[in-house]
């Protein structure tokens, strides 16, 4: 596992390579449809793994517009909560401050919840086709600025799939100096 960190404010944000529905946190942000269907991908592993316990309050929650977030139980998952935050889309207009919103609407939810270690997927990419360069920059950037101000979280981890998401990332989180 690679820890790529930087301290902010006594706070941590990291970048680790790993699978975000496994990771042992307080709860972990999913980026959500609309609608709130937990489909293929980390949905359905969030489905299969978490139980159907999920879907069902979910159901109740539905729909949530671009930038909102909603928390559940993360049902039989390590994580106690689910923040699942529904972003934009590539080439939807404004996706820079959608996105933004978005970060900070689910971080404002931990923050509600009383979270202190949350873990972030790196937002909007697969599925939803948001560059890799665009989504490590505004996530590492906005959550770096958030846990800048008042809050609660201690620490943020960022979870990817592979070398590429890695690196990409590293490059808005320094190592942390001592």
């Amino acid at each position: 596992m690679l820890n790529q960190m930087t301290a902010t404010s006594r706070k941590t944000v990291r970048v680790v390579r790993a699978d975000i529905t496994t990771y042992d946190t307080d709860a972990f942000v999913y980026y959500a449809q609309p609608n709130l269907v937990l489909g293929t991908g980390f949905g359905n592993a969030i489905a299969v793994r978490g139980g159907p316990s999920i879907q069902q309050e979910l159901n109740r929650l539905a729909p949530v517009e671009t930038g909102g977030a909603v928390i559940t139980s993360a049902g039989r998952l390590k994580a106690t909560y689910i923040i699942h935050a529904v972003g934009p889309r590539f080439q939807e207009p404004d996706l820079e401050k959608k996105l933004r919103r978005t970060i900070i609407t689910a971080l404002a939810k931990a923050d509600e919840k009383g979270i202190v270690r949350l873990a972030f997927p790196a937002m909007g990419r697969g599925f939803y086709g948001v560059p890799l360069a665009a989504s490590a920059r505004i996530t590492a950037e906005t959550i770096k600025t958030y846990l800048a101000g008042k809050t609660g979280i201690q620490e943020v981890v960022i979870c990817v799939n592979d070398p590429a998401e890695v690196a990409a990332f590293q490059g808005f989180l320094p190592p942390e100096t001592t």
